[in-house]
Order: structure tokens, then sequence, then C-alpha cells
């Protein structure tokens, strides 16, 4: 693997999706998802909102663990002005795929990487625009009936079926997953919670 822990890392998520996206490049977590009530939190602008639900995420897990470190995370999809959750219906999973047909759309994810005893704190907001092909009404019900829409914020999945309705993207891909990894990276190396393993100087040796 390309990265070492040198501290233990809770992802405050039950999202498997993250998990796969730091696993992927080594980076071992232990999960405690959060529960928080999302709704209680009043929306001002998309990044101040997935910045301060990834806290509260995170800050809600290290209620208990305090001496630990906190990744928590929050993902949303924004069509004209509107946060597109996840769809509840295939009616509301048919009207957001309508919504997103043949246009752009934003995805914002927001990050907190926190220890509570340590009072450390690192927050960011990575942006990310979608644009989706022109869907014919028979692609839309076909996705609708793979059963992939539900449990995905704007109702669709880029890293799976999903893809094939994506015809471009500006920005981060794994962002659109659910986590920014360059920039969740750079912010665990910076409070040096991982490393790269160095292979060019164990070769050598």
């Amino acid at each position: 693997m390309d990265f070492i822990n040198t501290e233990k890392l809770i992802l405050a998520s039950k999202s498997p999706r993250r998990n796969d996206l730091l696993r992927q490049i080594g980076i071992q977590v232990n999960i405690l998802p959060s529960n928080i009530d999302e709704q209680a939190l009043l929306f001002t602008n998309p990044e101040e909102y997935v910045r301060e639900l990834s806290f509260l995420k995170a800050d809600h897990v290290a209620q208990s663990y305090p001496d630990s470190w906190i990744l928590g995370a929050d993902t949303i999809v924004i069509s004209g002005s509107q946060i597109l959750g996840k769809p509840r219906s295939k009616n509301e999973a048919i009207d957001m795929l309508n919504q997103l047909n043949d246009r752009d759309h934003l995805v914002y994810t927001g990050f907190c990487v926190m220890n509570r005893e340590k009072t450390a704190l690192i927050q960011d907001c990575v942006k990310t625009r979608v644009r989706f092909k022109h869907l014919s009404r028979r692609e839309i019900l076909w996705y609708v009936e793979t059963g992939e829409p539900f449990d995905k914020a704007g109702g669709y999945g880029i890293q799976g079926i999903g893809a094939f309705l994506v015809k471009e993207i500006a920005g981060s891909y794994s962002n659109v997953v659910g986590l920014p990894v360059c920039e969740v990276v750079d912010t665990l190396q910076t409070l040096n919670l991982i490393q790269f393993k160095d292979q060019y100087h164990h070769a050598l040796h």
C-alpha cells in the first residue's frame, strides 16, 4: 500500500464509498457513524452547509472519543438553487434525474479532521461540476429500476451503473463519489496522520 497510518483514524460516516476510497490508497479507518439530525441545520450556502455538517458529524463522535482523530464528511448535490438529497421513492428518483437531465449540476463535499484533546481542527470544501448527457425516458426508468439511486444524493452513483449518465466533469472525480481524496490526503499529511512508505529506500537496502 502507498500509505501507512501514524495514528488511528475514525471515519464518522457509514458511507461504504468513503471507506472504499480511503482503503484503496492504503488508509485504514475505524467506522463509527455519527447520529446527528441533519435537518436541524439551516441551509445558508453550499460551502458553509457541508463544512458545518462535516464538523457536526466529527464532533458528535469526538464527544465519546476526545483523544482520537476523527474524519467527518458530507456531500450534497445542487441543481440550480435546490439541494437534491437521497430519493425516497421511484417517482422522486425519476423527478431528480429529469431535473439533472442534459444539464450541469454541482457537487459539494465538506470534510473535517479533528482531535478534541489536541484542539486540532482542519476543515475544507471541494466543488465539482458535473454534466449529464441527454437521457431518454427509457434510460431514466431503466436506471431507477436498478435500485442504485436510492442511497445516493442526487439519485445517482458516478462510480457505479450511473457512470453512463455523466458526459463531463470539471474538478475532482472522487469528490462526486463522496470524498475529495487529494485534499483529504493533503490534510492528513499536514497533521502527520499518514506518511508515504519509502519503498525506494527499502529497495536500495
